[in-house]
């Protein structure tokens, strides 16, 4: 079925955030899965994509099933944002999102990702050249202001980027100086959703369902984004979407449940990265997964020394064994 992109943003969807070396394609799998209901890519750097370089083609090679997965593209160039839109159109993607708020130096200090913040004229220029090459909506996701501003941009931002074309905006509400520090401040997602037309989407501090509910309820906004917090909870997703939807609260995942979850994603991950590259890559998932456990550090140390997916599997199996029926005895 076709993304029917005004219904989904009508439904305050619950929105699994762009995530570099994360929200790959097992990762938005597993997410959907657990409720997630728009799914967002790895940043796609434009002049990679244009050039045809291997990793750029894989981030935008979507599953059959992924109708409610965007591709989100970043770099400096709005020429190349717009070559890069066409191409990632051809892989039908949801909409197209373009990186605006990205802090990290290496991408910020060369004019990429919040690095547009500092010229927000030419920000507008660009998404409104994207946005022209684009027969697929186009959407922005930034930040509420490069940093330091008395008066952030990002209200009169959100009036000139409904302008230029943009169809939706997500809204990180910290300055890209603050990068992930302090508290984010939803109200500024709230001063410009009351300025525009157009969907705009709370991100930032959201870490559970009640969260995500105070912050659609303070704001007015049309859906939340999580990102952070969907690696190592995935099960936000759901637990969101049952608040919102006012079905009462779900009970957090017990012990057995984040032990499977792991195991699946870890044997995903072997099977699409290769067996060496997916065991390595899911070291940063473990502390997320099994930090509730019992002596969890302990497991996690051990499990981060095992290069052979089977290895992995059968100390995991072990540790869960080892661990609840201690508990057991315990109690």
């Amino acid at each position: 079925m076709p993304f029917d992109f005004d219904r989904v943003f009508a439904s305050r969807p619950v929105i699994l955030a762009p995530m570099e070396d994360v929200s790959d394609a097992v990762f938005r799998r597993l997410c959907r899965a657990h409720g997630a209901d728009v799914c967002v890519t790895e940043f796609v750097r434009a002049e990679n994509l244009i050039t045809d370089q291997p990793r750029e083609r894989t981030k935008i090679t979507l599953d059959p099933g992924e109708t409610t997965t965007a591709i989100q593209i970043y770099g400096s160039d709005p020429e190349h944002l717009a070559e890069a839109a066409e191409i990632a159109e051809r892989a039908s993607p949801a909409y197209i999102d373009i990186n605006c708020g990205c802090w990290v130096p290496r991408i910020a200090r060369h004019g990429a990702g919040a690095g547009w913040l500092r010229n927000p004229t030419a920000m507008v220029e660009m998404a409104r050249m994207v946005a022209s090459r684009c027969a697929l909506p186009v959407t922005v996701k930034t930040r509420i202001g490069w940093g330091g501003e008395d008066e952030m941009p990002i209200v009169d931002l959100a009036r000139r980027l409904e302008d230029a074309g943009v169809r939706a905006l997500t809204i990180h509400c910290r300055t890209a100086k603050m990068g992930y520090s302090g508290q984010a401040d939803w109200s500024w997602a709230a001063r410009a959703r009351e300025v525009v037309s157009i969907p705009v989407i709370v991100n930032g501090d959201i870490r559970t369902a009640n969260d995500a509910k105070r912050a659609l309820d303070s704001t007015g906004c049309a859906g939340v984004m999580i990102g952070r917090r969907a690696m190592e909870h995935p099960w936000i997703f759901a637990e969101a979407r049952q608040r919102l939807d006012k079905k009462g609260q779900r009970p957090p995942p017990t012990a057995r449940e984040r032990f499977d979850l792991c195991r699946d994603h870890l044997t995903a991950m072997a099977e699409t990265r290769g067996e060496r590259w997916g065991v390595r890559a899911m070291r940063r998932a473990y502390p997320g997964y099994l930090r509730t456990i019992i002596d969890a550090k302990e497991l996690i140390d051990e499990i981060n020394r095992i290069p052979s997916l089977a290895g992995v599997l059968e100390a995991l199996e072990r540790g869960y064994e080892e661990r609840y029926a201690q508990e057991r005895c315990a109690s």
